[in-house]
C-alpha cells in the first residue's frame, strides 16, 4: 500500500516582509528561540588542564571519543591533523595548544578522557574539530551568571560564567568557566585549516 503526502500552500497567507533565513545563520535562529524560551544560554562544559571551558551548545555538533588522528606536515602546532568521520575528513585543532593552557601534572589519567568536540557547520563551512581534555556536562545557565564585561579580544573570551557547585559535604563551591569564542577562534584560524 503506498501513501501520498500532499502540501497546500495558499499564498494569501504569505506576508511580503516574510524572508527566508539562510541556512548558515541555523546556531542563530535556535539560539534566539532557545533564549526566548527560557532566558538561559545553554553551553557545552570541558576542561583543558585544571581550566574550565565552556561554549555554547548550539555552535556544536557532537562529542567524540578522540578517533585515530593523522598528522599533517607543515601546519601551525595547534592543527593536530586530521581524521576521517564516518567519511568526512575532519580537521583537528588542540584547543590546549591554540589558547597556550598549561598541561597538568597528570597527563595520563587526563589523556585517556580526551575528547573531541565536532563543530556545528554554521561555524565553519569546513568539517572541524577541537581536542580538549574532557568534557564535564551540557548546562543552563541564566543571564545573571555569565560576567559578559569580562571580554578579552585575543583571549577569544565571550564571558565568565560564574559556577556554584555542592562538595561530596554539601559546601558550596565557587568556579570560573571561560565562556569561549569559537567563532572568533576559527575566524583567526580559517587560512590554515
Amino acid at each position: 500500500m503506498s501513501s501520498s503526502h500532499s502540501y497546500y500552500y495558499d499564498e494569501s497567507l504569505y506576508d511580503e516582509t516574510d524572508q527566508k533565513i539562510p541556512e548558515t545563520d541555523a546556531s542563530a535562529q535556535k539560539k534566539e528561540v532557545k533564549t526566548a524560551k527560557t532566558g538561559e544560554d545553554k553551553v557545552v562544559e570541558f576542561v583543558i588542564g585544571t581550566q574550565g571551558f565552556a561554549v555554547d551548545l548550539f555552535e556544536t555538533k557532537e562529542v567524540i571519543n578522540s578517533p585515530e588522528i593523522t598528522p599533517i606536515p607543515n601546519t601551525p602546532g595547534y592543527i593536530r591533523g586530521m581524521t576521517n568521520l564516518r567519511g568526512v575528513i575532519t580537521t583537528v585543532i588542540d584547543l590546549q595548544a591554540f589558547l597556550s593552557v598549561k598541561e597538568t601534572g597528570t597527563t595520563g589519567e587526563v589523556k585517556k578522557k580526551e575528547r573531541v568536540i565536532i563543530l556545528d557547520p554554521s561555524i565553519c563551512h569546513k568539517a572541524v574539530g577541537i581536542v580538549v581534555d574532557d568534557v564535564r556536562s551540557v548546562q543552563n545557565y541564566r543571564e545573571d551568571e555569565i560576567d559578559l564585561n569580562d571580554r578579552a579580544g585575543e583571549r577569544y573570551q565571550l564571558g565568565v560564567i560564574k559556577k556554584q557547585t555542592k562538595t561530596t559535604d554539601d559546601r558550596t563551591r565557587s568556579e570560573l568557566v571561560i565562556l569561549l569564542d569559537i567563532k572568533g577562534i576559527i575566524d583567526k584560524i580559517k587560512d590554515e585549516l
